[in-house]
């Protein structure tokens, strides 16, 4: 959030740059969006701590206010002189190959040297100050009790993200900055867990979707700058949905699996406590279902455990296999066990304990149980059933 702020708020600063030396060399600019970065991470920090404000709310204070200044002055400054504003915003991507430059008997566009440049630097920023870059992040706490400075690690940083975007601004502008300082390493944030994957998958989704967006551009005739700023976007929409650990696809279907899984367990358990009341009496299908609400979920379990062999479907209804008795009789088992573990240590009224004991039945794993029975060593539970052994 800091890397978008920044994006944005160094704005002012390659305007006053410009105003005050009157050029568009890199260097100038790079100084004043450098020292616009810096300030903006001053001020958000300064208007977290002192101000009693949200980190977030303060770098949108921040950032919204210098990069309307920075429009203003761009604006104000192109009446003038030859500094078009749209090429700060969305810059001229499609027209970087035209300006070429010949560097140690290598002709190539003047933006690829710059980047180049630019792209090495931070990767052997990133390599020789991992170590720090790494606990700064993630314990600021820590790495000054270690001897290393957060502060100057997280203003070093800053200063950094300030110059990368100064030296793209021109070939990529302000928007393109944006979209690839957030969505790649968004997108990589949702496919992986660890640091240096990250890095190397958010670097490998920046480059797809660069690719991705000069296609698209091509093919609709559009900005190009735009296309891949859409090409980031889908591509972390994509990631949103389908990854396999965070995506709300991979989400929805674990919560899908264990709904699933609880109903076919439920629906054993209550086979298997008809069984006590009434041996051998089959239960109709009809009947389970509207105990257990009825629904396409219901229809599922029933279906798994029929094609599971947990459960047999004859003329007067369901009722257990050999295999699926021994499935609900662990099950009951741990539900029994834990309603006499709940009396006998929270001292829960009997009425109390059918409800959490339900809820809780579906994660006791052979271990709780064995802890359990060496824990409770009854054979009834509190309202008088028989606690079944394995």
């Amino acid at each position: 959030m800091l890397g978008d702020a920044i994006a944005h708020a160094i704005l002012p600063g390659i305007a006053v740059a410009f105003v005050v030396t009157g050029t568009r060399s890199v260097f100038p600019m790079l100084i004043g969006a450098a020292a616009a970065g810096l300030l903006t991470a001053i001020l958000s920090a300064f208007l977290s701590r002192r101000g009693n404000v949200p980190e977030d709310a303060a770098m949108g204070v921040v950032f919204t206010s210098l990069f309307a200044l920075g429009v203003l002055l761009i604006t104000i400054a192109a009446r003038s002189v030859d500094l078009d504003p749209g090429c700060v915003l969305y810059g001229l991507i499609e027209f970087a190959p035209l300006d070429r430059v010949v560097v140690l008997g290598f002709e190539a566009p003047r933006a690829a040297w710059v980047l180049g440049c630019a792209a090495a630097v931070n990767g052997a920023l990133a390599w020789v100050f991992f170590k720090e870059l790494k606990i700064t992040s993630f314990d600021g706490a820590l790495a000054t009790t270690l001897g290393i400075s957060a502060a100057w690690v997280h203003y070093g940083l800053m200063g950094v993200v300030a110059g990368t975007t100064v030296v793209s601004f021109e070939a990529v502008g302000s928007i393109l900055v944006v979209a690839m300082l957030i969505g790649p390493p968004a997108a990589a944030h949702l496919l992986t867990d660890r640091l240096s994957g990250m890095i190397w998958i958010a670097s490998g989704l920046a480059v797809v979707s660069a690719a991705a967006g000069f296609i698209g551009a091509l093919w609709l005739n559009t900005s190009v700058a735009g296309m891949m700023g859409v090409a980031a976007g889908v591509i972390f929409a994509l990631a949103a949905v389908l990854a396999p650990r965070h995506g709300a696809g991979a989400k929805a279907l674990r919560r899908g699996a264990l709904s699933l899984r609880i109903m076919r367990e439920d629906v054993l358990g209550m086979l298997y406590r008809a069984g006590e009341v009434r041996p051998d009496s089959p239960l109709a299908r009809e009947t389970i279902a509207r105990a257990m609400g009825g629904g396409l979920i219901v229809r599922a379990a029933l279906w798994g455990l029929v094609r599971g062999g947990l459960v047999v479907e004859g003329a007067g209804g369901l009722r257990l296999t050999r295999r699926g008795e021994e499935d609900a009789r662990r099950l009951v088992r741990g539900h029994r066990l834990w309603e006499s573990y709940l009396a006998r240590h929270l001292g829960l009224p009997v009425d109390h304990l059918h409800d959490p004991s339900e809820r809780m039945e579906h994660y006791i794993t052979p271990d709780m149980r064995a802890g359990l029975d060496a824990e409770i060593r009854d054979n009834v539970d509190p309202m008088g059933k028989r606690i079944p052994k394995d």
